[in-house]
């Protein structure tokens, strides 16, 4: 058994990620009703749905693609080179989050199209890549909801030429509530802070945001295209009936 000592960080990291995530649901519901809202809008009216993050928030997006218990019309919008720390050396992704018009370029060789849904998830926002990104995406007629933490936009400067943040070119904005620099634990004897916790929210946060949709259509007397796991009995059969049923608006199978 630990001792209390040994035990002590492992309590204080759980009671620093529950005292967030209560932060989120008590703060925040409205917001992540309002974007389940978009997201159900574009779904109803026969548009597709993308998520994008750069670097470890890309997690949270991947976290709603090809799903179960999740929308089927759910797309990532990848950027080659950010999408995790895949790439070789892994601090590649962080300097091509600061490049500009990467966003614009994926963008226009991407399937999104005016009237589809685009959440972006930045933990700053103050980088190029994700600014950009609902900049453009905004333009060409997407519904933009961005998952960040606003404390960034106080507390640092924009690495943006307009001196923007993410949050400034969204239809809706869900703040995460981490502090900048993204550690809430301290040690006597270690020179740094350390466990992050954006992760925990956020993909908790895009979940929300996704039963929020799945309700939003129910309410509306459409049928939501989810996916089952595969690994139920009946799972291939249902998931292979919703690719064939909307298979234009699904992009990972192409």
């Amino acid at each position: 058994m630990s001792s209390k000592s040994e035990s002590k960080p492992v309590g204080q990291y759980f009671d620093a990620a529950i005292g967030l995530l209560q932060r989120v649901r008590d703060e925040e519901s409205g917001n992540i009703t309002e974007a389940g809202t978009l997201l159900a809008d574009a779904v109803a009216s026969g548009g597709r749905l993308f998520a994008f993050g750069a670097g470890h928030s890309s997690l949270a997006a991947q976290d709603v693609v090809y799903r179960a218990g999740g929308l089927a019309l759910m797309n990532l919008l990848a950027v080659p080179g950010v999408v995790g720390v895949d790439v070789m050396p892994a601090t590649l992704g962080s300097a091509l989050e600061r490049v500009d018009g990467l966003a614009g370029a994926v963008l226009d060789s991407s399937p999104a199209r005016s009237g589809d849904a685009l959440v972006i998830i930045s933990l700053s926002g103050r980088n190029s890549l994700p600014v950009e990104m609902a900049m453009n995406a905004r333009a060409l007629g997407l519904k933009v909801i961005g998952v960040t933490s606003v404390a960034y936009a106080t507390e640092t400067k924009s690495r943006h030429v307009s001196g923007t943040f993410l949050k400034d070119h969204c239809d809706v904005v869900i703040d995460s509530k981490i502090a900048v620099g993204d550690a809430e634990l301290t040690l006597d004897g270690v020179d740094a802070p350390f466990g992050p916790a954006s992760s925990v929210v956020t993909n908790a946060l895009m979940q929300a945001m996704v039963a929020a949709a799945i309700e939003g259509l129910t309410s509306r007397g459409i049928q939501p295209p989810l996916l089952r796991s595969g690994n139920v009995d009946g799972g291939h059969d249902w998931n292979g009936r919703v690719f064939q049923e909307y298979g234009d608006r699904i992009f990972y199978r192409h």
